[in-house]
């Protein structure tokens, strides 16, 4: 089995960089993490698809990780999406897409967008509509992080207030995800703005969503968390209504990923996906 290796993609006027993992010619898997996650958190999963014979790709969206931020501070649904074909556009075949929560929206955006680039695409605990109420806490914890942590200590606290959370976060594995600035101070590795748009879907997001998914033709499955209060039973009967073809399933035992999470348990639904063909089963 290869290692990982760094690569940069192009996105929507900047650059994204990703961490790619097995035979570059076998058919392409792209990881896109959550609002507030990095490529780091699906590094097992596309490790587990590269021996199953794919090429798994883990990307940093824009504003996160080593990726490229938005020097107009442009972090809205429609552009991060937009990054996503420009770089669906360097693969000679066919992409599957695996998003949690952010990057679930980002994926059926572009999936939307680009047909006939696109494979499938799992959905990781969103949907078009999603519980306000639910998203809440995620949106204090990043307007909260705007003001940085003054250890790695206070940012585990920070994570273990997070509903849904059964563990508590260990502050020796947050290196990776934790910056440090000219105050002093850690933030974690994403631009500070992206919390400004609101991280609770705006009415705009939720219409694009919404004909993103009344148009999308390729086999699309949603797994929720079974821990989650993000998404609810008439959110998900909404996204069936508008994606006739949409298959659910729930991971159990587990809530709504972030920071320093990792993605796993969404991994084996990817893998029945996969190995199904091109339909569901």
């Amino acid at each position: 089995m290869r290692s990982f290796r760094t690569i940069h993609l192009p996105g929507d006027g900047l650059r994204l960089v990703a961490d790619t993992i097995g035979d570059p010619d076998a058919p392409p898997v792209l990881f896109l993490h959550g609002g507030g996650q990095s490529r780091h958190s699906w590094r097992n999963a596309a490790r587990r698809v590269a021996e199953g014979g794919y090429l798994g790709i883990t990307i940093d969206l824009r504003g996160h990780g080593d990726s490229d931020w938005a020097a107009d501070g442009a972090y809205g649904l429609a552009v991060m999406a937009s990054d996503i074909s420009h770089a669906m556009a360097t693969f000679n075949k066919p992409v599957s897409l695996a998003g949690a929560s952010r990057g679930g929206q980002v994926a059926l955006v572009a999936a939307a967008a680009a047909p006939d680039r696109t494979r499938l695409v799992l959905l990781a605990d969103v949907a078009p509509h999603i519980s306000r109420q639910g998203a809440a806490p995620i949106r204090t914890f990043m307007e909260r992080s705007m003001r940085g942590f003054d250890s790695a200590e206070a940012a585990a606290q920070a994570l273990d207030a997070l509903p849904g959370r059964d563990r508590p976060a260990d502050p020796a594995t947050l290196a990776r995800a934790l910056r440090h600035d000219g105050d002093g101070k850690l933030y974690w590795r994403w631009d500070p703005r992206l919390a400004l748009p609101g991280f609770v879907q705006a009415e705009e997001e939720t219409a694009l969503m919404e004909r993103a998914a009344a148009i999308v033709r390729c086999p699309v499955l949603l797994v929720r968390a079974e821990l989650s209060d993000v998404l609810t039973d008439e959110g998900v009967e909404t996204f069936r209504h508008l994606t006739p073809h949409l298959q659910v399933t729930t991971a159990p035992g587990v809530g709504h990923m972030f920071t320093n999470d990792q993605n796993d348990a969404f991994t084996a639904p990817l893998l029945d996906l996969l190995g199904s063909g091109d339909g569901i089963r």
